[in-house]
């Protein structure tokens, strides 16, 4: 008896350009914070352990355009900007609730010192 061929499985193409946006380096970990609290730009950037201003704004102006990111600018002295995650963004939270929970399983222990959010410095 001949096997029939094994037939190619179809790429969602709705999947492939969600894992390809939300899987881009620094974009789980921005959108992690923003599940957390609205953060200002520093403070995105001093929880991001060696992302740089030039990648942070990068990423924040894709988000926005894809809806997930909402930029509000209060117009205060000096000017303050916040970032927050729209209804969209919020809708990742089950999504990366359950890349943490198999990260904390799974994962690679991450060493003491390395996990500690002081433990870099750097500036762009």
């Amino acid at each position: 008896m001949k096997k029939a061929p094994q037939e190619t499985p179809a790429l969602c193409n709705a999947f492939h350009h969600a894992i390809e946006l939300i899987g881009r380096r620094w974009t789980g970990a921005i959108i992690f914070l923003l599940l957390k609290s609205r953060c200002r730009f520093a403070m995105l950037r001093d929880g991001i352990p060696d992302i740089t201003d030039r990648m942070l704004s990068e990423r924040l102006q894709e988000l926005e355009q894809e809806g997930i990111v909402e930029r509000t600018v209060i117009p205060e002295s000096p000017v303050r900007v916040e970032y927050s995650l729209t209804a969209k963004g919020r809708a990742l939270a089950t999504a990366v609730d359950a890349v943490s929970d198999w990260a904390h399983k799974w994962g690679q222990p991450v060493a003491a010192d390395a996990a500690h959010p002081n433990s870099r410095r750097r500036r762009a």
